[in-house]
């Protein structure tokens, strides 16, 4: 009887069969890059809302 692979033998298997990543691209799911700029969007803008509020309460 044949023994079942370990989790992390199956999971180096299937990154071994997939495509090196082109030379250039970070995300290799649009859907991960586009959430990153949304969360990264919002940490900023959250930022300097909390910055003007202390620069107008601020004497």
């Amino acid at each position: 009887m044949a023994r079942r692979k370990s989790l992390e033998e199956r999971i180096a298997d299937r990154v071994a069969k997939r495509p090196p990543l082109k030379e250039g691209k970070h995300f290799e799911h649009a859907p991960a890059k586009w959430l990153f700029v949304a969360v990264l969007g919002f940490a900023v803008l959250i930022h300097l809302i909390i910055v003007g509020i202390v620069m107008l309460v601020g004497h």
